[in-house]
């Protein structure tokens, strides 16, 4: 499909992204620019969910929200309008193995660990009668009938290396795992990560055909399979850990997709920068420092050091830094996540990036 209702380039859109998998420069760096849009169609906007519950299982409900707001949503360059219906946890994969989700109105929380006083891991099968597992079903199904000629369909979030378990084992018994039967965790993260990949091919035959590819929780897209990697639990371990331990099973989980980002969530993260750019199948990096820390331009060396590595880097940036990025980075493999508050002003920006793009190799 060349053009869809909340983004009528698309056709081109597409090419853009596919070079940029590619390491390919075309012209400028990549950029997704949103902004409130001009004249927006006139509509009621929907009315707040009445429960807890409707806020995140009542999917018509989600879906007349999400249209909503993607009707009065200019994107502008590579941002994409998607569908999702939000990740408070109720999706995790912990979930369908048993783990109970706690949801209130803003987000979810793993309420007890279910491996706490087992060692046994390999009793944990999916429950694809669990309530949640059939909704997460339902909902890539829904959505893709609703998005159809008009947007792109969010795969979800459900877990990964480390994250997930931890949230089976509980962080700090996880880190006396690590120090006290490393090979118990690496056989365990093997385990739990061919279940992840049995998980996503289920889902990715929902969602690949409306989105031409794919997307998940971070908004990008790609003609295949493509999720965003990450594993928040690194934050609090050693480099060697990192290495030893959770490297091989990210390994895994980039061979297993055709194309994926690395979510580096947090200035503690960053020391683990230098194995994640040793990934052959590792196609890009986001440099992320986290919620009150300075902005990522603050972090030049990692930035850096991400490129020289020949992989493409994502940084989430405000519209006035935009400039000063492309002073210091080559355009060549570079993503740009921002903002602004017109669209006139988002589509200044983006005549602006042009200028100022450098390809530097």
């Amino acid at each position: 499909m060349d053009m869809l209702e909340y983004k009528p380039d698309w056709a081109v859109v597409k090419q853009n992204y596919i070079k940029w998998w590619h390491h390919e420069y075309f012209g400028r760096c990549a950029i997704a620019v949103t902004a409130p849009k001009n004249n927006p169609p006139p509509a009621n906007k929907p009315p707040p969910p009445k429960s807890i519950r409707q806020q995140w299982y009542d999917l018509k409900w989600i879906n007349s929200v999400r249209q909503y707001e993607m009707a009065r949503t200019f994107y502008g360059g590579e941002a994409l309008p998607i569908w999702s219906a939000g990740y408070p946890g109720n999706t995790f994969i912990p979930v369908f193995l048993g783990a109970k989700c706690n949801l209130d109105w803003t987000t979810g929380w793993i309420e007890e660990p279910i491996l706490k006083d087992s060692l046994d891991f390999y009793r944990l099968k999916i429950n694809k009668k669990h309530p949640d597992y059939i909704f997460h079903i339902k909902m890539c199904r829904k959505a893709s009938e609703w998005m159809k000629g008009k947007g792109l369909v969010t795969i979800g979030a459900f877990g990964g290396s480390g994250d997930t378990l931890a949230a089976l084992r509980g962080n700090e018994q996880l880190l006396y795992d690590c120090v006290d039967r490393p090979d118990w965790v690496m056989e365990a993260e093997e385990y739990l990560m061919e279940m992840w990949c049995e998980h996503y091919s289920t889902l990715y035959v929902e969602i690949k055909d409306v989105d031409e590819g794919s997307t998940c929780w971070f908004p990008l897209w790609a003609p295949g399979k493509f999720y965003a990697a990450q594993n928040d639990f690194s934050y609090m371990i050693s480099p060697r850990m990192f290495r030893e331990i959770f490297l091989p099973v990210i390994k895994r989980q980039t061979e297993f997709l055709d194309y994926s980002v690395y979510h580096v969530d947090g200035i503690g993260a960053f020391a683990h920068v230098d194995a994640l750019c040793e990934l052959p199948r590792l196609q890009a990096i986001q440099i992320l420092p986290g919620a009150g820390k300075p902005s990522p331009l603050h972090f030049a060396e990692v930035l850096c050091k991400v490129q020289k590595a020949g992989k493409n880097l994502h940084i989430t940036i405000g519209s006035d830094e935009v400039e000063k990025a492309l002073k210091m980075l080559s355009a060549r493999g570079l993503f740009i996540h921002t903002w602004c508050e017109t669209e006139d002003k988002a589509e200044e920006l983006l005549d602006n990036v042009e200028k100022w793009s450098v390809d530097r190799g």
